[in-house]
């Protein structure tokens, strides 16, 4: 997301002649294909529907995010190792970049909630749960880390210019959300007592955070959007970030009362119950603004909006929305959440062959790996 594909230019020969060339300008903003694919997985087992194959379906989205995990985190360390200036500069030197550190953490985050549910047709039950603990822990490290540091340069090293805010910025500060929102399924596999207690309010307290950060800048985001609008075209696609925090948030909180038996058995029913109460009104407001997202975003295509990375932003955010309708759907019995999940998941799948088809088409031509224009 945030790299722009320019008019068509001849790629000179032997601008990406030697391999490590190729990963000059590799921002963290591509992980944000790989949280859309492992979405897609995540999605498909979470809809409160039995279709024939979509089992299969996830397992093999699964599959596809962790392969893709795997060689887009080879690439960065050959990008961080070998263009040690570029990667700095993303992270010091460049807000415009620096917000997409958020993205790797939900990566790890998302691919792991998928190894713990789906990898274990491939792994094994044994090996599933530890691959879900390594990932887990790390995302949730990673993501703590940019909660805390992007803010942290935003205020005391970047130079932000007035009228830049844009819903980037929301990517650093959602990511513990969905350390939130996937450790309540790690919640049997640990020791009955205190160890389960810790990770259910460790997952609330990052609910928290992440809420609170949330709403700290959202007021932001949208005096921008309203007064001074959203350029360039190609940052429409960004409107749908909104829906991260607010399906993931919704997902969270349904997860930690489904857990809350095992962990705090004293407040389970007060903690499902708040899943509810907390889940609806938001996942309402979501809807509202998923509406507000389509129609900004048809204007965009009929204006010509180019491809860019932040295409990516049909993904993600709108599945953790199908998570937390099917949530929903399960803790309400309600038929009309199941089919408002089932009508989410369709869009997903849309969003993430649009994304998907474009990204293969800019690698092949061999712009995606220019320097943006």
């Amino acid at each position: 997301m945030g790299i722009t594909v320019a008019p068509p230019r001849r790629i000179i020969l032997g601008e990406l002649d030697r391999p490590a060339e190729a990963f000059r300008h590799l921002g963290p903003n591509w992980y944000a294909a790989v949280m859309g694919t492992a979405i897609m997985a995540n999605g498909a087992n979470a809809l409160p529907v039995t279709v024939p194959g979509l089992h299969r379906v996830a397992v093999a989205f699964w599959a596809l995010g962790l392969l893709m995990l795997i060689a887009l985190s080879s690439a960065r360390l050959v990008h961080v190792v070998r263009h040690r200036a570029e990667a700095r500069a993303m992270l010091l030197d460049n807000p415009g970049t620096a917000v997409f550190y958020g993205c790797p953490p939900m990566a790890l985050l998302a691919v792991g909630a998928g190894t713990l549910t789906l990898g274990r047709d491939v792994l094994g039950g044994s090996a599933a749960v530890t691959v879900a603990w390594v990932l887990w822990t790390a995302g949730t490290v990673y993501s703590l880390l940019v909660a805390f540091g992007i803010p942290y340069l935003m205020a005391t090293r970047h130079e932000i210019r007035p009228g830049t805010a844009n819903p980037t910025w929301l990517l650093p500060v959602v990511a513990p959300m969905v350390a939130a929102a996937t450790g309540p399924a790690l919640i049997p596999h640990l020791p009955e007592g205190q160890a389960r207690a810790a990770m259910l309010y460790g997952c609330y307290a990052m609910f928290g955070v992440s809420l609170m950060l949330t709403m700290m800048l959202l007021p932001v985001v949208w005096h921008r959007i309203a007064h001074d609008k959203l350029a360039p075209l190609t940052l429409t696609p960004t409107l749908f970030l909104v829906l991260g925090p607010l399906g993931q948030s919704t997902t969270a909180a349904g997860a930690l009362g489904g857990a809350a038996p095992a962990a705090a058995p004293e407040y389970a029913q007060a903690m499902h119950v708040f899943g509810v109460l907390y889940g609806v009104p938001i996942l309402g407001f979501a809807l509202l603004w998923l509406v507000l997202c389509l129609a900004a975003n048809r204007r965009a295509f009929a204006s010509g909006m180019p491809f860019a990375m932040t295409w990516w932003a049909f993904t993600f955010p709108v599945g953790t929305c199908v998570t937390g309708a099917s949530a929903l759907a399960r803790a309400t019995g309600l038929t009309a959440m199941t089919w408002v999940s089932v009508g989410l998941y369709l869009l997903l799948a849309a969003g993430w062959l649009i994304a998907g088809s474009n990204t293969v088409r800019g690698l092949r031509t061999g712009r995606l790996l220019l320097p943006p224009r």
